[in-house]
């Protein structure tokens, strides 16, 4: 048995690196770095501007390691960004009904992911995804409010072991043209477990219940699976619009 008076263990090696990027990055990468290759035959004038656009590509498709807060009744962030909205909303009709997410309205936490943020998107909670509904829509500004209805978009909810089942949305933007899902109904997931991604600039609605209150401030920067976005019987720390 280890003796308590012994220092905890440390190390004086770790260095900073740059994030992995995820495997949906590697096509993308390499056509950067190819027409890369291809202008700096025509002209050298073009090959540091086409490396820092290869840079920018390898960076938007960056895979940070997170560590994610344990503890019960914790909802952690679904994206970085920051967080542009956080009111009483009606649930979208795909994540309504006794299925889903019920039919009274809820409080909707929005982030917004600027073409600069980690795009790769994580669980709020750990549990059983119980829908996935894709749907097909416009691109518009996803900072606007009625892109979480009229842009392309994909839905989800969780349900924990207790029974409690939070919704979150994948939302396209003006720049963003494709949605992935990692997950499919019925999968287990724990909290934080990659999800999905969105290429490139867009936004995650999270749509709380009522006994979960928000832990997050309008213009504060979240996140994925770091951040608390809300906490069950917590206390408020910002308003919420009605």
């Amino acid at each position: 048995m280890a003796s308590l008076d012994k220092p905890p263990v440390t190390t004086s090696t770790v260095k900073w690196r740059f994030p992995a990027v995820h495997p949906e990055g590697y096509k993308y990468v390499a056509i950067a770095t190819g027409i890369t290759l291809l202008l700096t035959m025509v002209s050298h004038v073009l090959f540091w501007p086409m490396v820092g656009v290869v840079i920018w590509v390898a960076t938007f498709f960056r895979d940070p390691v997170r560590t994610t807060p344990q503890g019960e009744g914790l909802i952690v962030a679904p994206a970085d960004g920051l967080i542009t909205m956080i009111q009483r909303v009606p649930i979208p009709r795909e994540l309504a009904g006794e299925n889903g997410l019920g039919d009274v309205p809820l409080v909707r936490v929005s982030i917004f992911m600027s073409v600069f943020d980690v795009h790769i998107n994580r669980t709020p909670i750990a549990g059983t995804i119980r829908q996935v509904v894709y749907i097909s829509g416009k691109f518009l500004n996803a900072d606007l409010d009625k892109a979480s209805e009229e842009n392309e978009r994909q839905h989800f909810v969780v349900e924990d072991r207790n029974g409690m089942r939070i919704g979150f949305t994948q939302i396209a933007g003006l720049v963003a043209r494709r949605i992935l899902g990692f997950v499919k109904a019925g999968d287990m997931v724990a909290v934080g477990q990659r999800i999905g991604l969105i290429r490139f600039g867009s936004r995650v609605d999270v749509y709380l219940p009522d006994h979960v209150v928000p832990q997050v401030c309008l213009g504060q920067r979240s996140i994925a699976g770091e951040t608390v976005l809300g906490r069950v019987g917590g206390v408020p720390v910002g308003g919420i619009a009605q």
